[in-house]
């Protein structure tokens, strides 16, 4: 008898060669070009978290010229239908936002031994030209078969840094699009080596310590911001994490003072919370208030005049989940990877799959192929070589979701 993973790695080896699938497969291998010159020119529109407009609009326009129905959602989110079914869909999602972005179009150039050079070409310029390919390639091939489903394409914003997953938040809103969607495959990044089925969870804050400030010299021994927060820094860095699950902590930027002889009158850090558990990090987010708090009695105990105050602010929140090992979603694209002789991995990230799978909706995140390098630095690189078998096992993932009844019920 044949088992769960052969029956759809049969059924991905038939679908391969149904007439309009194989076109649709064949068209990632003969159109690379087209699809390198997209990917280069979207990374020269500029999208940094929060102004992800332009980029938007642009992609908007291509996915409209390939037939597809589009709009952007009052998030800035764009979401395009392939083929307009009101079914149950299948969304294929990349987000618009980078971390750095390029100064000019000429800082996004092309090295002599093909790489693509510059920020964002790979996270996520890769994920972003995967979805112009794959609507490309089904706007190709009429001879699809037709079904109640439908493949959904979104380019999304704010997945970076303190955009906090604000498009797929509004993506999977209850009673919004989301009702529809039966699947997530978030593309992300270069490579087809790995299928992060676990969401990393994060939870982000801003302390700040605010007091009277004055001279360092007349006005010594007033309640300083800059010593409390030094004393919560070193309180809340000294717990001790072992074991499981699997947390961190880290401060990553501390800010405060006008000059070497001035008594402060603010200072400020952000600190980041990530674990593979929910519950794990409201223990540290409990921690990080007493450390907050005990440094604050602390230094308005031995100051003689004025005192400190503490704020903490939540400024980002990307809730942990994980996908069933059972999963139809996960036994579906590992047919297709054993079916196109793709090796991967399972692993952990904080990605916009974060947000579905916290919702218990199936989820997972993957590379759209090619190899990159030097993410969220200006020296970031992405080779297309290979890219065709990504976006082969990205369409066939999706194609066959849309056919098993146990994802994606069809009538």
């Amino acid at each position: 008898m044949a088992s769960s993973v052969e029956r759809p790695a049969a059924s991905a080896a038939v679908l391969a060669q149904a007439p309009g699938w194989r076109d649709a497969l064949r068209w990632f291998t003969r159109e690379k070009q087209w699809i390198n010159e997209r990917h280069l020119e979207l990374c020269r529109i500029p999208a940094p978290t929060f102004l992800e407009g332009q980029r938007a609009e642009w992609m908007a326009a291509q996915l409209r010229s390939y037939g597809c129905q589009v709009e952007i959602d009052r998030t800035g989110n764009v979401v395009a239908q392939v083929r307009g079914s009101r079914g149950p869909c299948i969304a294929l999602t990349a987000h618009l936002d980078t971390v750095i972005a390029p100064r000019d179009r000429d800082e996004i150039q092309v090295s002599p031994d093909g790489r693509f050079l510059g920020p964002g070409v790979s996270d996520n310029g890769a994920g972003l030209a995967a979805l112009l390919a794959i609507a490309k390639a089904l706007r190709s091939s009429p001879a699809i078969e037709d079904s109640t489903g439908d493949i959904l394409l979104i380019a999304n914003v704010g997945e970076e840094g303190e955009g906090n997953l604000s498009g797929m938040r509004q993506i999977c809103k209850p009673n919004g699009l989301v009702r529809r969607i039966a699947a997530f495959l978030v593309l992300d990044g270069a490579s087809t080596d790995h299928i992060t089925t676990q969401a990393l969870g994060s939870r982000r804050f801003e302390v700040t310590y605010s007091g009277p400030g004055g001279h360092s010299w007349s006005d010594f021994g007033t309640a300083n911001p800059v010593h409390a927060l030094g004393r919560a820094v070193a309180l809340f860095s000294d717990i001790r994490l072992n074991g499981s699950p699997r947390s961190s902590l880290n401060i990553g930027m501390i800010e405060g003072g006008t000059s070497i002889n001035a008594i402060p009158v603010l200072a400020r850090a952000k600190v980041d919370i990530r674990s593979e558990s929910n519950a794990a990090m409201e223990d540290l987010v409990r921690l990080l208030a007493e450390a907050v708090e005990r440094a604050q009695e602390v230094e308005n105990q031995r100051a003689v005049s004025g005192r400190v105050t503490a704020k903490i602010r939540e400024i980002g929140s990307r809730p942990a989940g994980r996908l069933p090992e059972d999963a139809a979603l996960l036994r579906h694209l590992r047919a297709v990877d054993a079916h196109l002789g793709i090796r991967s991995h399972l692993d952990m990230a904080s990605t916009d799959a974060n947000v579905p799978l916290s919702l218990g909706i199936p989820a997972v995140s993957i590379g759209a192929g090619g190899s990159g390098g030097g993410a969220h630095t200006p020296q970031e690189w992405f080779l297309p070589e290979r890219r065709d078998l990504a976006l082969k096992r990205i369409l066939l993932t999706a194609a066959l979701l849309l056919r098993c009844p146990e994802t994606c019920p069809l009538a």
